[in-house]
């Protein structure tokens, strides 16, 4: 996964979306920027090549179809009312491949974020229901589209978790850690109603940093 690779994203238009597609197009790899509509996927890329110039020249629009028949990777980047249904209606282009899930079900009440949770324990392990013959691994969930930090990285699949763990530790500013599998999901997402409670509240951008002494992997 450490090579050139192709990427699909799958909901590039949202701001989650927009920013990871950005971000490993910046690593030179190979990125379909997806959306439901051709023409909102190619006005992005058109934004992010007149921002951001050669450092996003391997990223290319298409809609959510051609992203997720990308070869080696997919992001579902969607949000999480639009998560499980896209993983369903894309399961056969999915198959076998590396999915990576960032949805978080998070509802606003007043002046606070509150986990929304399905019956599966998470939206990751929905997913993976959803697309069963997929690799799904739960990542980036904590990680605002302007700003980097750490990510918690969990999945069945031993394979697919470590070559997210890899590609994610190549985006200068992030950490990526081993959170075990799939079922840890559940804690890692809704960790992030407490902590987009804390930036509306603080009014920040604040991320996931773990901290301690590192004694080797």
């Amino acid at each position: 996964m450490l090579g050139r690779v192709e990427i699909g994203v799958l909901g590039a238009t949202g701001p989650a979306g927009r920013g990871v597609a950005m971000r490993l197009a910046d690593l030179r790899h190979d990125v379909i920027a997806g959306s439901r509509q051709r023409a909102r996927a190619e006005r992005l890329v058109q934004e992010l090549r007149e921002r951001w110039g050669a450092r996003v020249a391997t990223l290319r629009p298409g809609v959510n179809a051609e992203a997720a028949a990308a070869r080696d990777l997919v992001v579902v980047a969607t949000n999480w009312e639009g998560a499980l249904e896209t993983t369903r209606t894309h399961a056969r282009q999915l198959a076998g491949k590396v999915v990576i899930a960032m949805a978080n079900g998070l509802r606003k009440v007043d002046r606070e974020f509150v986990a929304v949770t399905p019956a599966e324990g998470s939206f990751a392990a929905a997913m993976q229901g959803a697309a069963p013959e997929a690799r799904v691994v739960a990542a980036l969930q904590h990680v605002p589209a302007q700003a980097l930090g750490d990510v918690v990285v969990c999945a069945d699949d031993d394979a697919a978790r470590q070559a997210v763990i890899e590609l994610l530790a190549t985006i200068p500013g992030v950490r990526a850690f081993d959170g075990g599998s799939l079922a840890n999901a559940a804690g890692v997402e809704a960790f992030a109603a407490p902590l987009l409670t804390v930036n509306l509240r603080h009014r920040g951008e604040y991320t996931l940093r773990l901290a301690g002494e590192e004694r080797g992997r």
